[in-house]
């Protein structure tokens, strides 16, 4: 069966260049709608890359107990959110679905069981930046969740796994805020706090000279940091790109921002 599904696979998208893997700090679910430098900086970044055969999204807002894929033809849009205008609740993004890539998803996880999700569908931090990407909706999208109950070592060694279907055509996209605190969010102006700055810089900086050991031990990494990623789940999807960059790829930083204060909006490209 695992074999049938990976000819499948090899039929329907065949070998391609290796597809570049991005991060992007989605924030307001508002971006879907509102013209602004983050939207532009999606939607360059989607024209400065070859259209990919099909997108698999980590985003921080799909956390269960196990490891799941939607695996639906039609997934649906979720407005997972409250206390915005109707106009963002309108928004549908009618991706189709890519049942044959949620079965290569399964078959090439080997680290943990995969299980398939038919109601599920893509969240804001999904749709809110494809709709900006992609606008027309014409590449097939699927979601993998992040179980809420694996360190980040784990989920950094599981997103090593996923490196084969970027030969695929597959663009990979971690969905979350390196630095998102929603109870410090400053009402008052955009100006970013002292500590979000040092946590979004230190980073950064951990990005560039690749050290992987600590940006799996972020909570370890002092006070600024704790503030920045008071829960995981908006910070694992950024362990996931990285873990699935070469050694020789370039990596780059862009929508470098932090926002209300506690939000960073900062996203990467690699390779």
């Amino acid at each position: 069966m695992k074999v049938n599904t990976l000819n499948k696979i090899a039929d329907q998208y065949g070998n391609t260049e290796t597809m570049p893997v991005l991060f992007l700090g989605h924030g307001n679910p508002m971006n879907a709608i509102e013209e602004n430098e983050f939207t532009k900086g999606w939607a360059d970044t989607a024209k400065s890359i070859t259209k990919p055969n099909a997108i698999l999204c980590i985003s921080a807002h799909w956390e269960t107990q196990g490891t799941f894929v939607t695996a639906m033809d039609k997934p649906q849009t979720i407005h997972d959110f409250g206390g915005f205008p109707q106009q963002l609740f309108d928004v549908q993004y009618p991706a189709p679905g890519d049942v044959e890539l949620a079965n290569e998803t399964k078959a090439g996880v080997t680290k943990t069981p995969v299980g398939f999700n038919y109601d599920w569908g893509l969240d804001h931090g999904c749709w809110s930046v494809l709709t900006r990407m992609y606008p027309n909706a014409d590449v097939p999208v699927i979601q993998l969740s992040l179980d809420y109950t694996k360190p980040a070592q784990w989920h950094f060694e599981l997103a090593k796994e996923l490196a084969f279907l970027r030969k695929k055509g597959v663009l990979i996209i971690g969905s979350g805020n390196i630095v998102h605190n929603l109870g410090l969010i400053n009402w008052k102006d955009d100006k970013p706090f002292d500590w979000a700055i040092e946590a979004n810089d230190t980073i950064k900086k951990l990005i560039t000279t690749q050290d992987y050991q600590s940006l799996t031990k972020y909570d370890s990494l002092g006070k600024p940091m704790q503030l920045a990623v008071p829960t995981p789940e908006h910070y694992m999807p950024l362990l996931y790109t990285l873990a699935l960059k070469n050694e020789d790829e370039n990596l780059s930083f862009f929508n470098d921002k932090t926002v209300m204060g506690s939000i960073s909006m900062t996203s990467l490209k690699i390779g």
